[in-house]
């Protein structure tokens, strides 16, 4: 096959010896299979800004942290050099959560080096040694539904207690695994306490996960484990593997128009009085 141009450094580096051949192609990047050595292994090519169709990508870097003040400013500019720290930052993401994840126990690919907007990691296999499926592919039975997505919960802790959220979680980034669940495609991780839209992505990732299992095993559906969990995060009390009943009691309180009416007549006059 052609060597696509971004591989290139890499084999004349060293860091690959050889490309066997194109694994995907999604809305951010391409993932082709190379030889390092004797291990098969991926290599994550990170698309071009002008060519990648992941939108809206600001509300999944905000509170990320970068290395000097200079950089931050440039970035808020949106000048040249601000857009190409930017996009430097987008692609180092991904390596930095895995390492990050792994390091807390997380199920993910393991990272080996990146150079030249590539990421070189670990080809996740099923048990009979072939690339393992995305769970999107699969059809599962009611227990093995069950088991799974109680995996997965437990990873979503692991990684809100290691202060990141998925930001993009579903059963096309989820991969079988000879030996259970592994979670894929990070770029977009998003800090859990710096970020504003946060709880809003948790819940999305959690919910997601209900829905798909909810497919092969119904009562999965009325889970509101985002809710319990979240709950829990804010109040300083998550840790990995406490015991969770997806089950969470919301507090509607009546609203107290009065109240609200006195409160923005009293704003009207004071703004009145100023001017």
């Amino acid at each position: 096959m052609k060597v696509p141009k971004r591989l290139d450094p890499l084999l004349q580096d060293g860091l690959i010896d050889e490309v066997l051949g194109q694994l995907m192609s999604g809305k951010e990047s391409e993932v082709f299979l190379v030889r390092c050595g004797s291990e098969t292994r991926c290599a994550k090519v990170y698309k071009d800004l002008q060519h990648r169709s992941f939108h809206k990508q600001t509300q999944y870097t905000e509170g990320r942290k970068v290395r000097s003040s200079r950089r931050s400013r440039a970035m808020e500019k949106h000048s040249r050099f601000g857009r190409k720290e930017q996009e430097e930052v987008w692609q180092n993401a991904e390596g930095d959560a895995l390492r990050s994840l792994a390091a807390a126990g997380v199920r993910v690919p393991a990272t080996y080096d990146f150079s030249e907007g590539v990421l070189i990691m670990e080809l996740v296999v099923d048990g009979d040694g072939a690339v393992a499926p995305r769970l999107n592919d699969l059809r599962l039975s009611e227990t093995l539904a069950r088991e799974y997505h109680r995996l997965l919960i437990d990873q979503v802790v692991l990684m809100l207690c290691a202060g990141l959220i998925h930001g993009d979680l579903s059963e096309f980034n989820i991969l079988l695994a000879g030996d259970g669940p592994v979670i894929i495609d990070l770029p977009q991780a998003i800090d859990a306490a710096a970020n504003n839209n946060a709880k809003r992505f948790f819940t999305r990732d959690v919910d997601n996960l209900a829905t798909y299992f909810g497919q092969f095993s119904p009562e999965l559906l009325a889970t509101d484990f985002a809710a319990e969990i979240w709950h829990i995060y804010e109040n300083g009390d998550l840790k990995p593997g406490m015991p969770l009943t997806g089950q969470f009691a919301r507090i509607e309180k009546a609203v107290d128009e009065d109240l609200i009416m006195r409160e923005i007549n009293d704003a009207r006059e004071e703004a009145m009085v100023r001017l």
